[in-house]
């Protein structure tokens, strides 16, 4: 698919984040009174139960269903993959999204396992982002266009969405967003990726230093996005957005795609309330990241393939808590009785 959505300026970009809904807490309030009649001791579920009722806050839904959840992959080359910052040429990106179509990747088995819809979106991927050790990734007309691309590809329809991400090099450029958005020395962001040897983690580290350093000490964060960003960064942070607008829970999966999320937490730390975080990453600065947010992952499974496959696992989830929150009988239905006898 090709860059084909018109041009949101920044400055309507920051009006729709300001115009941003809350949930709807008569929604949650009718969850959480139904759970407190549910055939089990009150709290025995834990998280689900906060899934559940998470799940209705966003989507308006007393009685929460999920029935059109989306996994939706963007991939991208970068032009700083040419710094030799990845195991893999930037070639495995076009390849990787020929075996997501043929069904032949990780991420193809999840959601058939939990019975998810998918769609790949390619951002262009035979014209990488410039450099950006050496030049900003876009313009700002290519930037909010990027975003609104990312929006306007949840308009099919979906009740849940899970993002995902594939592009050579872009643990890379996610460690410049996070460097230049939360601070702290660059190359503490960065991480072994793909699998990097030694030489490899230095040019990597190398990358996000010159990167930050080129943006001398940018604050504004779609501006850091514009400078460092990548078009699957920036389309997914519009996917975010849309979701937000559209009253659409979210999952968000990695390294990567946490990268986009954390944009739209630096313009308001409340942009993110629609969010699960999926997992931690084995990708180091993946936790830092999520501490940093003040975000608790679903899951810890030592996993760091991207892909959206933590999503999908997180998807899983959250599909069984909407299913026992309404699939359950009261003690009422079930003749059972409660506490109070």
């Amino acid at each position: 698919m090709s860059l084909s959505a018109s041009a949101l300026p920044f400055d309507d970009i920051r009006n729709l984040v300001r115009q941003m809904p809350g949930p709807d807490e008569e929604a949650r309030q009718e969850a959480r009174a139904r759970d407190a009649q549910l055939t089990k001791p009150a709290g025995s579920l834990g998280r689900l139960e906060e899934l559940a009722e998470w799940v209705a806050g966003w989507s308006g839904q007393g009685r929460p269903k999920i029935t059109r959840p989306l996994v939706a992959i963007f991939a991208a080359n970068h032009g700083v993959a040419a710094k030799g910052v990845s195991a893999f040429p930037a070639s495995v990106t076009r390849q990787m999204v020929e075996n997501f179509a043929a069904g032949g990747a990780a991420i193809n088995q999840l959601c058939i396992a939990h019975d998810l819809g998918l769609k790949v979106f390619d951002l262009a991927l035979d014209m990488p982002t410039p450099d950006i050790t050496e030049d900003d990734a876009f313009d700002e007309a290519n930037c909010a266009a990027t975003m609104a691309f990312g929006m306007e590809a949840v308009a099919g329809g979906t009740d849940l969405l899970c993002l995902g991400e594939m592009g050579i090099a872009n643990t890379t450029v996610a460690a410049a967003v996070f460097a230049a958005l939360f601070g702290g020395a660059p190359g503490d962001w960065v991480g072994p990726g793909t699998g990097v040897d030694a030489d490899g983690m230095a040019r990597k580290r190398a990358a996000v230093e010159a990167a930050v350093a080129r943006i001398g000490g940018e604050r504004d964060p779609l501006e850091i996005l514009r400078r460092v960003g990548g078009r699957e960064i920036a389309a997914m942070a519009g996917a975010v957005l849309a979701a937000r607008l559209q009253r659409i829970p979210v999952i968000v999966d990695g390294f990567v795609t946490t990268a986009a999320a954390a944009v739209l937490y630096a313009m308001d730390p409340e942009a993110l309330d629609h969010c699960l975080f999926a997992h931690v990453s084995a990708e180091p600065a993946h936790r830092r990241a999520l501490e940093t947010m003040g975000k608790t992952p679903l899951l810890d499974m030592g996993m760091r393939l991207g892909e959206g496959t933590g999503a999908a696992l997180a998807a899983g989830i959250v599909k069984a808590a909407t299913q026992v929150h309404d699939g359950m009988a009261t003690f009422a239905d079930a003749g059972v009785a409660d506490k109070d006898g």
